[in-house]
C-alpha cells in the first residue's frame, strides 16, 4: 500500500520530489524515484508485505519495465505458481513482482487475472507507452492527465497541485456532480484536465498518441433463477469466511473498524474464525442515540473477546474537522468521513493493517432506496399537465417534485441539486450563468443515470449496479481510502472481493429483499453467527449530527467560510450561499447541502481554482 506518481515531460522533472512528497502519509516507511528512460517514477511506501524485498519503483525484463502500485494483490501466490510453471523466476515474494512479470506474460491481459484493490502505472521502454489500471470497483484511487503532451498520473490529486507548470482550473462539470451527489464522478475530477481513471478501466498511453480509458471490466447483470434459500447462505458464508482469510495476509498487525453493524461485525466474526491473534477492533462512540451503535460493537468485541478500542465522537470539534478535511486532495461531503478519518488514527496507533465492511449494502442491497424502482411512480395525465404548466411557467416552480414521475422522479431525490429551473434544487441558484451553462446541467449525474437504465431500467437490480461506480467507489471508498491513508493505514474490504461479486452480481435482486427490508442475505448470517444487539435492531448509518454542529463547535467555522464564499468563489451566488447558512440555522433548510458548500469553500482556500466565464 502505497502513494504512486509518474511523470513524462520535462516540465516536470525539477518539481517531481516535491510532488512525491505530497504522497508521504500514504507510505511512510520509504520514499524512492527510478529515472526509466524519458519517464519518472515516484512510489511512497507503506510496507505490509516482504519489506525488503517489495521495494519500489521495481524493474523487470533486463530494465525493460518499471511499476509502481498501489494496492494488495491476494492471489498473487497462485499466480506466482502459474508463471513459474510457464518458466519465470522471482527474487522476491511480493506481489508486485507478480504484478509486473504477469504484465510481462498475458500483457494487458493480466487485470483481468488480479483479486485485490489495485492502481498501478506500468512504463515499457521498448516503445515509451504506460499502461494504467485500476481495480473493478475502484477500491484504490488513480488520477491522470495528457495536458500540454507529457504524461502525470498519481494516486490523489495533491501531487498536480505541487507542479507550478500545472494549470490549477476548475472543471465545471465536476463541479456540478460535486453540488449534486456530494462527490466528482470519475472521469472529472473537480480540475480541469486532471481525469479519474474509473473503476474496472484501463489506459495505454504513448507519447503524441495520447491514450483513451477503456473498460476492462463491466458490471454484470443478474443471469441466475432464484437459488434455494439455505444454500445460498451457506454458500455465501463460506465465500466470506474465505474473502476474509485471504485478506489476513500481511506481515504487519492487523486490526477490524466495528462500528456494530451487520457489515463490519461480520468481518470480525470471520476473521476470528480464521484464527487472527491478537484480534484488535475500533470503534466510535456518539453520544446521540440516533447516532451510537457502540453498545452493539461492544457485544461483538466480548462475544470474540477482542481488544477493543473507543474514539468518543463529542471530540469532533471544528479544529478536528478542519485537520480532517485538510488531508483531502478534492472535496468529499460525505459527513462520515470526519469520524472515519478520527478513527483510523486511533487504530494507526495500534495496527497497520484495518478490515472494513465497506460494499456491503452496495453489493447485498442494504439500502432502503433500492426497494423505490421507477415502476412504483407512474405518469399521470395530471402531472404531465403540470409539466406543461412548469415549462411556459405557468405554475410555480416549487411544484416541480410534484411533477415527476418514474425515472425522473427517482433522479431528483437522488441529487441535492441539478437541472430544475427554479425549484429549491435548482444549480441555478448557486452558480453563475455562464459555469451553468458550461457545466452542462442536463449530464447531471449522468453515469448513475447509464448504469441506472442500461442494467434493468431502474428496478432494484439496475438501482444497485448504478450505486456500485458512483456512490460505492467515488464516495464510501474514496472515504476510507482518504482518511485511512492520511494516517498511513491501509484498510482492506473483503465484501468487494471478486469471488463475491462473481456470484452475488449473477443473483436476481430480489434474493436481497423480503418482509424486513434488504440485505436479506447478511442478515440472515448475522442471526447465525452474531449477538442480537447487532441484528435485532433498525440499521443505523454512521455519520455525524450536522445540526447540532453547526449551531455549536463549528458554528464560527461555516460562519467564517460563508463569509468568504464571493472572494473564494466568483462564480457562487454568495448571497444564496448565507442565505442557506441562515435557514438551516434557523431549523429549516438542506443540511447535507450547506455541508456539501461548508466544505468546497473550505478546500478552496488552500486550493484556488482559476475560472475565467466566457
Amino acid at each position: 500500500m502505497c502513494g504512486i506518481l509518474l511523470a513524462i515531460g520535462s516540465a516536470f522533472r525539477s518539481d517531481f520530489e516535491a510532488a512525491l512528497a505530497t504522497l508521504r502519509s500514504r507510505g511512510p516507511d520509504a520514499r524512492e524515484v527510478l529515472t526509466h528512460g524519458d519517464a519518472l517514477l515516484g512510489h511512497s511506501r507503506l510496507a505490509v508485505i516482504d519489506f525488503a524485498g517489495g521495494r519500489q519503483p521495481m524493474t523487470a525484463a533486463n530494465n525493460r519495465l518499471a511499476i509502481v502500485f498501489n494496492g494488495e494483490i491476494y492471489n498473487f501466490a497462485s499466480l506466482r505458481r502459474n508463471l513459474e510453471h510457464a518458466g519465470h523466476t522471482f527474487a522476491t515474494r511480493s506481489d508486485t513482482e507478480v504484478l509486473l512479470t504477469g504484465y510481462l506474460h498475458w500483457g494487458e491481459d493480466i487485470v483481468s487475472k488480479l483479486d485485490g484493490m489495485f492502481a498501478f502505472a506500468i512504463h515499457d521502454l521498448a516503445d515509451g507507452s504506460v499502461f494504467l489500471a485500476r481495480d473493478r470497483m475502484g477500491i484504490k484511487p488513480l488520477f491522470w492527465s495528457d495536458h500540454g503532451g507529457g504524461l502525470l498520473a498519481a494516486s490523489t490529486l495533491a501531487p498536480f497541485f505541487a507542479f507550478p507548470s500545472f494549470p490549477k482550473k476548475l472543471d465545471p462539470e465536476g463541479l456540478r456532480d460535486y453540488l449534486a451527489f456530494q462527490t466528482p464522478l470519475a472521469p472529472h475530477t473537480l480540475v480541469k484536465d486532471i481525469h479519474a481513471l474509473p473503476p474496472g478501466a484501463c489506459l495505454k498511453w504513448k507519447v503524441g498518441a495520447g491514450g483513451t480509458a477503456r473498460q476492462w471490466w463491466t458490471i454484470p447483470d443478474p443471469d441466475e433463477a432464484i437459488p434455494d434459500r439455505p444454500s445460498l447462505i451457506d454458500e455465501t458464508d463460506a465465500l466470506l469466511g474465505q474473502a476474509v482469510k485471504d485478506q489476513l495476509v500481511a506481515d504487519v498487525p492487523l486490526g477490524a473498524f466495528l462500528s456494530g453493524g451487520i457489515d463490519s461485525s461480520l468481518m470480525v466474526h470471520y476473521m476470528a474464525q480464521a484464527g487472527a491473534t491478537p484480534l484488535k477492533t475500533f470503534s466510535v462512540r456518539f453520544a446521540e442515540a440516533a447516532f451510537d451503535e457502540s453498545h452493539a460493537a461492544k457485544a461483538v468485541a466480548q462475544q470474540y473477546g477482542t481488544e477493543h478500542h473507543v474514539l468518543d465522537a463529542p471530540d469532533l470539534t471544528a479544529d478536528l474537522a478542519i485537520s480532517a478535511l485538510a488531508d483531502l486532495d478534492q472535496p468529499l461531503a460525505d459527513p462520515a468521513y470526519i469520524p472515519t478519518w478520527a478513527l483510523a488514527r486511533l487504530t494507526r496507533e495500534h495496527v497497520t493493517v484495518a478490515i472494513s465492511g465497506d460494499g456491503g449494502d452496495e453489493l447485498f442491497g442494504g439500502y432502503p432506496r433500492f426497494l423505490d424502482t421507477a415502476n412504483r411512480h407512474p405518469d399521470s395525465i395530471g402531472k404531465q399537465l403540470l409539466r406543461t404548466l412548469l415549462k411556459y411557467g405557468l405554475a410555480p416552480a416549487s411544484l416541480t417534485r410534484r411533477s415527476l414521475a418514474g425515472r425522473e422522479l427517482l433522479l431528483y431525490r437522488r441529487v441535492e441539486l441539478g437541472n430544475y429551473p427554479g425549484s429549491r434544487k435548482d444549480l441555478r441558484r448557486y452558480l453563475s450563468p455562464g459555469i451553468t451553462t458550461a457545466a452542462r446541467p442536463d449530464d447531471t449525474l449522468l453515469l448513475w443515470r447509464s448504469l441506472a437504465e442500461t442494467h434493468g431500467s431502474y428496478n432494484q437490480a439496475a438501482l444497485l449496479r448504478a450505486d456500485l461506480w458512483t456512490y460505492l467507489s467515488e464516495n464510501c471508498l474514496a472515504k476510507t481510502d482518504r482518511a485511512s491513508m492520511s494516517h498511513g493505514l491501509e484498510v482492506r474490504v473483503p465484501l468487494l472481493a471478486n469471488a463475491l461479486q462473481d456470484r452475488i452480481l449473477k443473483l436476481p435482486a430480489e434474493v436481497h429483499f423480503d418482509k424486513d427490508g434488504g440485505k436479506s442475505i447478511l442478515r440472515a448470517l448475522a442471526r447465525r453467527h452474531l449477538p442480537e444487539a447487532v441484528w435485532g435492531r433498525p440499521k443505523h448509518g454512521f455519520s455525524v449530527p450536522l445540526r447540532n454542529n453547526f449551531r455549536g463547535p463549528w458554528h464560527d467555522w461555516l460562519e467564517a467560510q460563508v463569509a468568504q464564499a464571493e472572494t473564494r468563489a466568483h462564480w457562487l451566488h454568495a448571497e444564496a450561499v448565507a442565505a442557506l447558512a441562515k435557514e438551516t440555522m434557523g431549523g429549516r433548510g438542506n443540511l447535507r447541502l450547506l455541508y456539501t458548500l461548508l466544505v468546497l469553500l473550505n478546500w478552496l482556500e488552500s486550493h484556488p481554482l482559476e475560472y475565467v466565464e466566457s
